[in-house]
């Protein structure tokens, strides 16, 4: 008898274990590949702790997670999605996302303006955004406008993103418009590149390139995202971040509720935790995120590494998502047929 107790007993206590596994909720993230370890230890896992829930993460690039987002659009397996400006309101425009209640985020208040309402409609937040410029050679060269890039003095010593990054476009559009172009299709932009390929080192696919190549003299220039600018400022030669007097240009990440969610009010907390001022402070200074929450203070070592601080983000040229999803095919053709025959 006290056997079948004792049994008896075990087995309600493991049946009540496993009910509150089964009652434990899972939100289900889709986010870039890049710095996992930072977001986890900084973000994931104290999130967990905080609503006692699991985090399960989806990491890939923006266009095969947008894919799976279309292809699981009857049945949504996620929850939330970090992901660019322009991809976010692509997936908008197909019906894939649903709108933030903005009054549920404590922190919304504290977001850069640029940041609050991205794509419209309330459909996002941006949670960090980066400036893009051109590195260069102080002792070689000097970069005043986004021309310069075509000086005799970097003739085969100058690197470009390749047109399927993330910086080609914002290359693009800043060259276009030091060169006083006026059409969506970036046409004297890239006329300009077509013209002087020849004497472009690479077309470079990963910023991680640049610093190998300036390392080994092979280039005095690139034009890269600040995301890339610490790994660049390790390599001892003199090297600047180029103010030049058109501007900077810019892109924003996003956050954003997959429409169909089942957990939509922990959706709704996990994006108001990830924009805090203690998330954006600690990812900020481990040098993976500019920070979106305006009260990050950061020290001026850190600082220089981000987009930070109201001047600069004030000074970034951003490119209107709608502009660049609905004029996008028109500068692909011209860079297909000039720059990459």
């Amino acid at each position: 008898m006290l056997v079948r107790t004792i049994l008896g007993a075990t087995a309600a206590l493991m049946l009540t274990g496993t009910a509150h596994a089964a009652d434990k909720p899972t939100l289900t993230v889709s986010v870039f590949g890049i710095s996992q370890d930072v977001y986890k230890r900084d973000l994931y896992t104290p999130f967990e702790a905080k609503c006692g829930c699991t985090v399960v993460i989806e990491a890939g690039n923006a266009s095969e997670r947008l894919a799976k987002l279309e292809a699981n659009k009857a049945n949504p397996v996620v929850d939330v999605t970090a992901i660019a400006d322009f991809v976010a309101l692509d997936a908008a425009k197909k019906g894939l996302l649903q709108p933030i209640d903005t009054g549920k985020l404590a922190n919304f208040g504290k977001l850069y303006d640029i940041a609050k309402d991205p794509l419209g409609d309330k459909m996002a937040v941006g949670y960090t955004f980066y400036s893009t410029s051109i590195v260069y050679r102080t002792d070689k060269v000097k970069i005043a406008s986004w021309k310069d890039l075509f000086q005799p003095a970097l003739k085969g010593r100058v690197a470009l993103p390749n047109i399927a990054t993330t910086q080609a476009p914002i290359l693009l559009s800043m060259l276009d418009k030091a060169l006083g172009g006026t059409t969506p299709d970036y046409g004297k932009a890239i006329d300009a590149i077509a013209a002087n390929k020849g004497d472009i080192v690479t077309f470079y696919a990963r910023g991680a390139q640049v610093p190998q190549l300036m390392e080994q003299e092979e280039i005095f220039a690139a034009v890269v995202g600040r995301f890339d600018w610490p790994s660049i400022r390790k390599v001892q030669m003199p090297i600047a971040w180029a103010t030049p007097t058109e501007g900077m240009g810019g892109g924003m990440n996003v956050l954003a509720i997959v429409k169909g969610s089942k957990q939509v009010d922990l959706a709704h907390q996990f994006i108001d935790y990830w924009l805090s001022e203690e998330v954006q402070t600690k990812i900020s200074n481990a040098l993976v995120d500019s920070p979106a929450n305006k009260d990050v203070k950061l020290a001026d070592d850190k600082a220089q590494a981000l987009t930070y601080g109201a001047d600069t983000v004030a000074s970034l040229k951003l490119i209107k998502p709608a502009d660049l999803l609905d004029n996008r095919e028109k500068w692909l053709a011209g860079w297909n047929g000039k720059v990459a025959r």
